[in-house]
């Protein structure tokens, strides 16, 4: 039988003052009315940026990251480079730009070997604050496992003036994350067809009995002019279609109830 869903919506890490998040119980019904039907499990977080509301469903899930990893690959190498002071090679940045455009595989462990396996990507999360994604076993980069929460603090990592990474290097890893071959830009692109930069991710486990784990990350910007950070980490879905169908509904759901908060604020 598929797995219950892991029950109920927290506040996020840094939850906004009650007035601000009306949204918070309603969405929480929503979402579980819908997922509710539906096998396996489903973790969401979002931040809006203007305003800083933000939400986070089933923070407890931890899922393999399958590709979304990438982006986290391609950011380590990078704080990697800026630690040496010197910009990517050639050879290093067309192995950025095929494991994120077009999520090559060989491309992923060209980089993985580049920045120390495992224990260079445990190295790059704590200086981007992450703390619950654990790198892979052995070259197993995909097996790495995440929370959304971690996955929007990644976003956060190529969106804020904040950042460990430079100006520039933020800006080139949300240029290649806005210009993924349009056959995988399916996912959180649900939420706004506008400004997309996304890393999408998905796998059939054998641990799982081949049921399908399905991933979506990024900045996603709505009609409304309101500018998003949504991470979507889902597993043990019977096909890879349900699972990117689950996947943008919740992406759509949660984008337009924090859309509705940030016009009255």
């Amino acid at each position: 039988m598929p797995a219950p869903l892991v029950p109920r919506a927290v506040a996020a890490t840094s939850p906004s003052p009650p007035a601000r998040r009306p949204y918070g119980k309603a969405l929480t019904r929503s979402l579980d009315r819908y997922l509710d039907a539906l096998p396996g499990q489903l973790s969401v977080s979002v931040r809006e940026l203007s305003t800083g509301l933000s939400y986070t469903y089933n923070h407890r899930l931890r899922t393999a990251t399958a590709s979304i990893v990438k982006v986290d690959l391609v950011v380590a190498l990078l704080l990697k480079a800026q630690r040496r002071h010197r910009g990517l090679t050639g050879s290093e940045r067309r192995s950025a730009a095929r494991a994120i455009k077009v999520s090559d595989n060989a491309a992923a462990s060209t980089l993985w070997s580049a920045i120390g396996g495992a224990p260079g990507l445990a190295a790059a999360h704590r200086r981007l604050g992450l703390r619950d994604t654990a790198p892979g076993p052995g070259g197993a980069w995909g097996a790495t496992t995440t929370s959304a929460a971690d996955q929007v603090r990644l976003l956060t990592a190529l969106t804020s003036p904040k950042s460990p990474l430079s100006a520039e290097n933020r800006r080139y890893v949300l240029g290649l994350m806005s210009d993924v071959t349009p056959e995988q830009s399916w996912g959180v692109s649900a939420a706004g067809r506008r400004h997309v930069a996304l890393k999408n991710g998905w796998l059939p486990r054998p641990r799982d009995g081949g049921r399908w784990t399905v991933n979506s990350i990024g900045r996603v910007r709505d009609r409304h002019g309101h500018t998003y950070l949504i991470a979507v980490i889902s597993h043990r879905h019977r096909t890879m279609g349900a699972g990117v169908k689950a996947v943008e509904h919740v992406a759509e759901l949660v984008a337009e109830a924090l859309s509705k908060t940030a016009g009255r604020s």
